[in-house]
């Protein structure tokens, strides 16, 4: 069967980062930006891995920034949401000092251009627990900009977390794709390759595998930038 769309994960997939690395220096820097205006910094970073982890456990009773923002709130209280502005000043002004750390492949842009022209629709499927904000910022250190995806995800407008299959469920029927014909290319295996569980093809990129369960990954069609156009080819 044909297909009509691609999903592009972005961190580790278009934006090549050890993210371990990436989230200890952006951890870092939001919070010695913070602590400008009171907040300790060691408490700040910590209380923001607790709010991810709530939204990587979100079973979409509220989009992802909503579920974030409440746990904020329950170790803050209500001031913290006066200061939201200093978080998006931090994502508008300081956040492309981590770029630093990230990698850069040019064969990632190169690859999105090629799919477009073939006439495909391209999504931006990257976990949503960022803001719209900091996703475009890391959109761009890819080499791409928002208006080459019709769609991308952010903790704004999603309500569930890779890798829940209801993150996929979600793009699917917003968009109103058929998941037989669309394709979800990613670099971890937990996380993109759960897409094939809603009949969804996917493609895993080894350039930075991620296999943090140690699963089989011989079934998966899998390889390199080159390799993915190549098996997108095969079914257009």
């Amino acid at each position: 069967m044909k297909i009509n769309t691609v999903l592009f994960d972005l961190d580790g997939t278009l934006l090549p980062m050890d993210l371990n690395v990436f989230t200890r220096t952006y951890l870092g820097a939001l919070a010695n930006y913070l602590a400008n205006y009171g907040y300790e910094p060691k408490k700040l970073a910590d209380s923001i891995l607790v709010g991810t982890a709530q939204m990587l456990k979100n079973d979409g009773r509220a989009t992802n920034e909503s579920v974030f923002w409440n746990r904020m709130t329950e170790i803050y209280g209500e001031n913290i949401l006066a200061d939201n502005h200093r978080f998006e000043a931090f994502y508008r002004d300081e956040f492309d000092k981590v770029r630093g750390v990230c990698g850069y492949d040019a064969r990632a842009a190169e690859s999105v251009g090629k799919i477009k022209e073939m006439g495909l629709a391209v999504v931006l499927a990257t976990n949503p627990l960022f803001p719209s904000i900091a996703t475009e910022k890391r959109i761009a250190w890819a080499g791409l900009t928002p208006d080459e995806f019709v769609y991308f995800t952010s903790y704004e407008n999603s309500s569930f977390s890779k890798p829940n299959p209801n993150y996929y469920r979600e793009i699917i029927n917003k968009l109103r794709l058929d998941p037989e014909k669309t394709l979800m290319v990613g670099n971890d295996v937990d996380d993109d390759m759960i897409a094939a569980t809603l009949g969804m093809k996917v493609f895993l990129l080894t350039d930075n595998l991620i296999n943090g369960s140690g699963k089989d990954v011989s079934d998966y069609p899998s390889g390199s930038f080159e390799e993915l156009i190549e098996y997108v080819k095969s079914f257009i």
